[in-house]
């Protein structure tokens, strides 16, 4: 059974860090210091399961007073293209939704965009890299 929550454990925390060392780390070789930042504290972090095994992660952020910024959303590569990437959002979005804020912002990798385009949110920058990934911002409001 596939599910997705919000961290509460710190053990259901140190799985989504599991998912996104896994597919930005190792998958796609951002260092882990970048990964892992200052922000990771202040988050809201979600990460979703099939059965016991954590095979997505994701967090949001409030900025700006009533702007969420969602980031570090990923998928482990054997359960891409099953929906998961959408069950994510939807809960990112339902715990923006919850706090009565107006947008949500992100930051897509270039190869996403059209996943995110798919769940309504439009492009708002040129390309730009970093970690050495192209990526656009995005946003979307509610």
């Amino acid at each position: 059974m596939v599910f997705a929550k919000i961290v509460e454990t710190e053990k259901e925390l140190r799985d989504a860090f599991f998912v996104r060392e896994e597919v930005f780390v190792k998958e796609q070789g951002v260092p882990l210091p970048l990964e892992k930042d200052e922000y990771d504290k202040d988050a809201t972090h979600f990460v979703a399961y099939n059965g016991e095994e954590p095979i997505a992660a994701g967090r949001v952020r409030i900025v700006d007073g009533n702007i969420a910024k969602v980031d570090r959303v990923c998928v482990l590569p054997d359960f891409r293209r099953k929906q998961i990437g959408v069950l994510m959002m939807a809960h990112l979005e339902k715990y923006a939704k919850g706090h009565q804020l107006a947008k949500v912002k992100l930051n897509a990798q270039t190869h996403a965009i059209p996943f995110y385009e798919k769940q309504n949110y439009i492009i708002t920058s040129p390309e730009f890299l970093d970690s050495g990934i192209p990526y656009r911002a995005m946003e979307k409001e509610f």
